[in-house]
């Protein structure tokens, strides 16, 4: 908090300060006679009518009345990363993106519209890294109109948490009536330490999703569509430890895209979890991907996925940024 010569907090932001990432000390109504304070750092996304909205990192809006405020100052944009390979949140939403491209995409601006007939958010929604070139009215107007042409609902992919992520952009849809749906978060580490923690000698490796691949994998009925998608990217595998049946007993895909590894759909018979087989195809993923000249690691893991969080914790992996699909109200 800012403290003054005389040793006094000061309020040491104003309504100019909005989209810069802030840190505030408030203080918070109480029934007793203790005054109590509550902190906030986050992307300071509105100042108005008395009423501060700052958006923190995981994407959640926090309403301050000025009135309550006791300290608040500018902060850095960004926290330093303490470990996992540094990167830009650009660089990561180029490199996220080419590992699961859309069948179907429309430059707006530096905004992206993509559509796979439905398969996946992610591949059915708007990146919007930059201008789109339009007012953000009109440019919302042509996005509504692009997915309605496809019989698709708008969606809006943004991200906060980072430098350079979209906290304004995510509080100018909310403000416009579209609904974030989704949050996950996209993680980065090392790769030689994956590719080290267990024995993958019993995993096959092929460039193609084959069916018993596709009969482990969570989306089932597959479609083309869906297979175009899962097979894009600059260099594709696909991982599968045979089971005693028909389905694999795990399996998982990696993009790999220069430096850069991404891991995706990691799953293991349900019958077969705790014995250490999503680490067997990480470690096979891995160590095709240290061979083609990769050195770091990304992959996408949501909030509430507990034990998902806590493997790919152990591993060494963190959290970069989180990101967000906001949709269309009026659809």
């Amino acid at each position: 908090m800012e403290i003054s010569a005389a040793g006094r907090l000061e309020v040491r932001i104003t309504a100019a300060d909005v989209g810069k990432r802030v840190s505030v000390r408030r203080l918070t109504d109480t029934e007793d006679t203790t005054e109590k304070f509550t902190d906030t750092v986050g992307v300071l996304t509105s100042w108005d009518s008395g009423v501060l909205t700052i958006t923190r990192k995981g994407g959640e809006s926090v309403r301050i009345s000025e009135s309550s405020l006791v300290a608040g100052k500018v902060v850095p944009a960004a926290p330093a990363r303490r470990r996992g390979p540094s990167a830009t949140y650009p660089e990561l939403a180029h490199v996220s993106s080419r590992a699961w491209r859309p069948v179907e995409s429309e430059r707006l601006g530096a905004w992206e519209l993509r559509a796979a007939a439905g398969f996946t958010r992610r591949a059915n929604s708007v990146l919007p890294l930059g201008d789109p070139g339009l007012p953000l009215d009109e440019a919302l107007t042509a996005v509504r109109r692009w997915y309605d042409d496809r019989g698709l609902p708008a969606y809006v992919q943004t991200a906060t948490g980072a430098e350079g992520t979209q906290e304004l952009l995510c509080a100018e849809l909310e403000q416009r009536g579209w609904t974030r749906e989704v949050t996950a978060e996209l993680w980065v580490g090392a790769l030689a330490p994956v590719a080290d923690r267990a024995d993958a000698s019993g995993v096959e490796l092929s460039r193609d999703a084959d069916e018993a691949w596709l009969a482990r994998y969570q989306r089932k009925g597959v479609s083309e569509v869906a297979l175009k998608v899962l097979g894009s990217g600059p260099s594709v595998w696909f991982a599968t430890v045979p089971g005693e049946g028909v389905e694999p007993a795990a399996i998982g895909r990696c993009v790999v895209d220069g430096r850069w590894a991404g891991f995706a759909a990691v799953e293991v018979d349900p019958a077969l979890r705790r014995r250490g087989l999503g680490s067997v195809v990480m470690a096979a993923l891995a160590s095709r991907a240290l061979e083609e000249g990769a050195s770091a690691a990304w992959l996408q893991v949501e909030a509430e996925n507990a034990g998902a969080r806590a493997l790919y914790s152990g591993m060494g992996f963190s959290a970069h940024h989180a990101y967000h699909h906001y949709r269309d109200g009026s659809s």
